[in-house]
This record gives C-alpha cells, structure tokens and sequence, in this order.
C-alpha cells in the first residue's frame, strides 16, 4: 500500500477505514452479481450516506462534512474505487459533478431543498452536459431554454449522462443566448417535469453498473426560478466543476493502475510455468518494477496537484496534466496486467478484465485527452 503520510491526517484515516469496510462488507460480497445485472440496489446511496460518505467534499450548512478538505474527498475516493467496479464508483458519485453547482451557485431556496435530500442518500443527482452532436465543445451546446413569463421551455437531448435514468435532480447545461460561451445556462429539472423522459439504460463497453441514459426535452416547462446562477453564466459555473472534477478521474485511473498492478503482482507470484513462478521470470519482474514505479510517480503528481488546489492555487495546467498522465499509466497498467494474466485475463470474472474495460471512459469523460492537451497547450502560450 502506498505511503500516504505526508498528505493524509488521522481524520482522513479513520474515514478512509470506514470507506473500506462499507466496501469490504456491502460491496465486494455483490459486485460480480450488480456488475452482470448492469445496477446495483437504489438503498446503497442511504448506506453511504448514513456513513457519512456521500456528504465528503459538500457544505456543512446543507448536511456534508465541508468542501475544502481535498485529501478527504480523495480518501474516501481511493476506497471506493477498490470495491474494483468504476461504474458503481461514478454512478455512486454522481452527486459529486451534479450538486457543487447548486449549493454554489443555486438561490438559497434551491439550496435547501435539494442538496441535504441528496447528502442523506434520499435523492439522486446528476450533471447533463454533453449532447449526441458534441461532447467536449461545451461552448457549442444545442438544448434550447426560452423564458416565457415564470418558465423556460426546454427543448433538446443529452446522452452519456451518469444516473442518467434514475435521477432525481439534474444539473442540466442549456443554451439560453446566443451562439458561444456567452449563451450558456444551468437550469434544474426535476424527474418528472412534463416533457422530460429518459431513455433505457445504455448498454456500455465498460461501466456496466452505472446507470447511464439519454435525455429528452421536449417543450419540458421549467420553472424560471431553477436558473441556476446568471443567465448566460452558465459556462463558468461549468469550468468551475471541471477542475475538480477532472482531479477525481486522476484518482479514479491511479487507483485503477493500483489494482491492476496489486492483481497481476499477486498472480505473478502464485502462477506456475515451466516449473517455476511468473515472478522467477526476468521479463515479468521487470515488468511489475515499471508498474510499481509508474503508479507511484502518477500517485503522487496527483497528491502534488491536490495540494496545491487545496491553497487556492490556480492549477489548470497541472491538472489537466495530471489527467492525461493518469489516465495514461492506466492505460498501460491495465493492459500489462492482461497480459501477465495471459488467457485467464481475457476471461469475464477476472477483476483485470474488469478495469481493462472499465479504464477506456477515463481519458474520455470530464475533457477527453485531446482536449486536455489543447488546454495544456494554452496555458503554456502555444
């Protein structure tokens, strides 16, 4: 296990430790069986928040345990991610990308009707961004709002949104002016709200326990009160979500290349060919050497980023660095960690298998590779 201590206080330990025991006792016992079924229980948000887990990284004011402690948020993230399903992780953790706009920038009426309802595991809450006919181009989103008297009348769809179908609250990016940036609006929609349905679960490469769907708009009447900040303001209350929200994928892919490399480490010692251990072989030592060695340094330019994030540094650049490095060594980990396990890693049931898989979305969602280098590009003066 990593040595964690310059970063991590006996707080964030002794959460860390309940995070692995609600995931050691509720989780690991179910997961080939949820992973299969393409879900998991609705209850299990209750059961995390009654832990206190869902409220890490949220306001007090509103029932969480504050916003600006980054190293808990993490903690409680690196457990998550070791229950070895990345779907379960985000879906579970969809609240994370939908509610920081609300309690940020939502009316205080807003503010206390939703937020502590989904804090305590009662209502779910989801972010909807990306549209069929763009995902990175936030700039250039299609869904139309237009305010008519107290209400905007909503038209348009999104896909790939995580909690997609059984969400309660959505976060949902709209045009509302004109072409660009500038026209950009987050509005609240309500399950249930006439003209707004959503698709069947979507059918995923990974993921499989994550609930994704498709949104509808269809003349979908929204009360204008759930403006969420300015109109036409959408777009930084957007970039504001990125940043940390881009920090999470790092943990989530440093996480993943730590369960590939723990998994394949294990199996390299207990598997025998040509009369000895995987481990007895040069090229499958070396091998694990680099994994070890790449997980570390992508572990730790995280913790470096994170911490600087916490001191209110500006760290657009080294985050979004930091994405595509992760993202990077998880690519590499996962697919080396296949090949020690040979044709028993090909193999369904197999927790490699799995984080094969479940890796691929990780340097797509939250700002593809692409884009993160564009971004990089930019602030470096290119």
């Amino acid at each position: 296990m990593q040595n964690t201590h310059s970063y991590f206080n006996e707080t964030h330990n002794m959460v860390r430790a309940t995070a692995r025991r609600f995931v050691e006792e509720r989780i690991l016992p179910n997961i080939d069986a949820w992973e299969e079924a393409g879900t998991f229980p609705r209850e299990l948000y209750k059961e995390a928040a009654d832990l206190g887990l869902l409220g890490v990284g949220h306001p007090e004011a509103y029932g969480g345990a504050g916003e600006t402690d980054i190293f808990l948020k993490i903690a409680v993230s690196e457990e998550l991610m070791r229950c070895t399903s990345g779907g379960l992780t985000a879906s579970l953790g969809s609240l994370d990308i939908g509610l920081p706009p609300i309690w940020r920038w939502g009316s205080e009426d807003m503010k206390q009707r939703v937020v502590p309802q989904v804090l305590s595991g009662e209502k779910i809450s989801a972010l909807a961004i990306t549209e069929p006919g763009g995902g990175s181009d936030v700039a250039n989103l299609q869904t139309r709002a237009v305010r008519e008297g107290d209400y905007y009348r909503v038209n348009g769809n999104k896909t790939f949104i995580t909690s997609g179908c059984r969400a309660d609250y959505y976060t949902v990016a709209v045009r509302t002016g004109d072409k660009g940036f500038g026209g950009v609006s987050l509005l609240l929609i309500e399950k249930g709200t006439p003209g707004f349905s959503q698709s069947p679960p979507l059918k995923k490469m990974g993921w499989w326990a994550s609930d994704t769907a498709e949104l509808y708009f269809e003349d979908c009447m929204v009360p204008a009160e759930n403006l969420i900040g300015p109109e036409n303001g959408g777009f930084y209350c957007i970039m504001t979500n990125f940043q940390m929200e881009r920090l999470m994928l790092c943990v989530m892919a440093n996480m993943t290349s730590q369960l590939a490399y723990e998994e394949a480490l294990n199996y390299a010692k207990e598997r025998q060919a040509f009369g000895r251990s995987l481990t007895g072989f040069q090229v499958t030592r070396h091998k694990l050497v680099e994994m070890a060695t790449a997980v570390e340094i992508s572990r730790e330019y995280t913790y470096r980023v994170a911490a600087k994030m916490q001191a209110g540094d500006n760290v657009i650049k080294e985050v979004s660095m930091a994405k595509n490095f992760a993202t990077q060594t998880a690519d590499k980990l996962t697919y080396d960690a296949v090949q020690i396990f040979g044709g028993a890693g090909f193999m369904r049931g197999t927790v490699v298998e799995r984080l094969y898989r479940d890796n691929r979305i990780l340097p797509i969602g939250g700002g593809t590779y692409e884009i993160m280098n564009e971004v990089i590009a930019k602030q470096i003066g290119l």
